[in-house]
């Protein structure tokens, strides 16, 4: 049976997902398949990433940004071979379980408050020139994907500016199938190609920004990268892993906090913009329907990873309908057909 696993390569900014096979001596592995680099690697060479129930993740010693993460438990021939997390306890022994308990868990609540409280605060005292700046590299690293026309611009535009989107926001449509948009610091947004092909309307691409933009408003891509990197962001100089910063944020999964203020944000924008929010919760809908078909996974996988879906999230766009009010597309039909043209025959990242 193969094992599939998740990659980044550390460069890209592309998940793959290619099939890992230990080699004959059992001391390396292989990544074949979708376009992965196949190495070989070392197993000794991997590096915990994180684990959960449901998923194990590595770095690579020397590859800043790299990472492969088991969708489920390994096969016994790989598992053996993956590094195990450190063990720690000899001490708990000397000082006494109860007495350790009672300090640990004085110290989770010490930790939970730091966790919870210091990242926004951070983010928020970071310069606004130096958030712009690492927006920018980051977005560039997606190189010559970026789609380009005149009339898909000016839809482009005309989106943006029924949403109010500001003069320190720049948005992009890059050729990708993935179904995705992401917030990049600095006001950076990105509109994947594979969510304007998938979208039946502007109104539901409108929703999808607006909600991005939520997300630039309360600053929750510079958070999220604080969460994962702490202050080594700032003071080892954040050039150097430029490509880790953007896989980190494609693969973000933001607390349910932060998505319902960047959904109030969005319903808030398509109120302002007399769009109707029906179509971004037929949307919501409609992935969640597809996430439970075969075949469907691969294609929704970035979307479901950094914006999980809910009844709840779907519901609260319904519920925000006005029957009184007068909607109108976000786009005309005219725009609209720029906008889904604007990769036109740009060739798609390697694969």
């Amino acid at each position: 049976m193969e094992t599939l696993v998740w990659h980044y390569d550390g460069r890209s900014g592309e998940r793959r997902m290619p099939r890992i096979t230990p080699t004959a001596d059992e001391r390396y592995f292989t990544l074949d398949g979708d376009g992965a680099e196949p190495g070989p690697y070392a197993f000794a060479d991997l590096t915990p990433h994180g684990t959960s129930h449901h998923e194990r993740a590595f770095g690579l010693k020397g590859k800043p940004g790299w990472r492969i993460t088991f969708l489920e438990f390994p096969p016994s021939d790989i598992a053996v071979q993956l590094p195990k997390p450190a063990r720690y306890g000899a001490w708990i022994d000397r000082f006494g379980l109860w007495r350790s308990a009672a300090v640990l868990a004085m110290l989770a609540v010490l930790v939970v408050g730091f966790t919870l409280k210091l990242p926004p605060l951070i983010a928020r005292l970071i310069p606004e020139s130096v958030e712009q700046r690492m927006g920018r590299l980051i977005v560039g690293n997606l190189g010559s994907y970026a789609c380009s026309s005149p009339q898909g611009e000016a839809a482009l535009k005309a989106l943006g500016a029924r949403l109010r989107q500001g003069d320190n926001i720049t948005i992009r449509v890059v050729h990708a199938p993935m179904i995705n948009a992401v917030a990049f610091p600095g006001g950076q947004v990105v509109l994947f190609d594979g969510l304007i092909q998938n979208a039946t309307s502007p109104d539901e691409v409108a929703g999808v920004l607006a909600h991005e933009l939520g997300h630039v408003a309360h600053r929750d891509g510079m958070e999220s990268l604080i969460r994962q990197y702490g202050l080594s962001l700032l003071l080892g100089g954040f050039d150097s892993n430029i490509s880790g910063y953007g896989n980190a944020l494609l693969n973000a999964r933001y607390s349910r906090k932060a998505e319902a203020g960047a959904d109030g944000y969005a319903i808030g924008r398509l109120q302002g913009a007399n769009i109707s929010p029906l179509p971004t919760a037929a949307l919501f809908a409609r992935l969640a329907k597809q996430d439970e078909e075969p075949g469907q996974a691969g294609m929704l996988l970035n979307y479901l990873s950094s914006h999980p879906l809910s009844s709840s999230r779907e519901r609260a766009f319904r519920d925000s309908l006005r029957t009184d009010a007068a909607y109108s597309p976000a786009l005309n039909q005219a725009q609209w057909q720029a906008l889904r043209a604007m990769c036109g025959d740009k060739p798609a990242p390697r694969r």
